[in-house]
């Protein structure tokens, strides 16, 4: 598999979104809301409110670059998918936002311009040593990264992952994959990046009833705790700086 075939299944994958909607990322049922909310305020957490160069990798429609927008940080969203960046200028409208369509691989900007970047499920499209070795370019030294990513330990994300049927029926892309926490960790290492974490984190299904997240999310978070047992958590909080 090439780079250009890669990108042009991502750019067939953007068509499909705009298709279908945002309903295949299941953000939006009560406990889908209550996810998406988490995973915001870890990132805004990350980031900080000063005034930083941050860079948002496959920004799609703009979900996510519209929570950042709510700091007061200087955000470039890109995305490879121009059809996708209409869709995200069309949600956001904040002065400190920029919209790209770029090849994350082989981005515009200088070297050792971005405070920041981050990304929400974005990396396990990619090419993760083409992307490291980029970002590792345009990172300040000392400059962070940060990425929630499916794990693959999970159960559900291993069959959806590997099964070509399952896969197609979840709408993913054909390129797309989830990571082992060891192995996205040892790629970190090896493009030089130090303070390297992977946490496991969130058993918050997003098809469980309303009625049932409050005593859901207090068994979630004491799972989450559990040795062995969070390592099948459905999302990994990837987070390293640049030496």
């Amino acid at each position: 598999m090439t780079d250009d075939q890669r990108i042009q299944n991502e750019i067939i994958h953007g068509e499909y979104i705009r298709e279908h909607g945002e309903e295949i990322w299941n953000w939006s049922s009560p406990a889908g809301k209550l996810r998406w909310g988490r995973r915001c305020r870890l990132f805004k957490e990350f980031i900080g409110n000063r005034k930083s160069l941050v860079l948002e990798i496959g920004c799609g429609t703009g979900l996510f670059t519209k929570e950042l927008a709510a700091t007061d940080n200087a955000i470039t969203a890109i995305d490879i998918s121009d059809i996708l960046i209409k869709e995200a200028k069309k949600r956001v409208h904040a002065g400190n936002v920029k919209f790209v369509v770029d090849n994350a691989y082989k981005t515009r900007f200088k070297s050792n311009y971005y405070d920041f970047i981050v990304g929400s499920s974005s990396l396990h499209h990619l090419d993760v040593d083409a992307a490291l070795k980029e970002f590792s370019r345009i990172l300040k030294p000392g400059g962070g990264i940060m990425f929630t990513e499916p794990n693959m330990m999970n159960p559900q994300i291993a069959l959806t992952k590997n099964i070509p049927a399952i896969k197609r029926r979840a709408g993913d892309s054909p390129d797309e994959t989830a990571f082992f926490r060891w192995g996205i960790a040892r790629k970190l290492r090896d493009h030089g990046f130090t303070d390297i974490s992977i946490v496991p984190f969130d058993f918050m299904h997003p098809r469980i009833p309303e009625s049932l997240l409050g005593i859901a999310g207090q068994l979630m978070s004491v799972i989450e705790k559990v040795p062995v047992l969070k390592e099948i958590a459905g999302s990994l909080i990837i987070q390293c700086r640049k030496k």
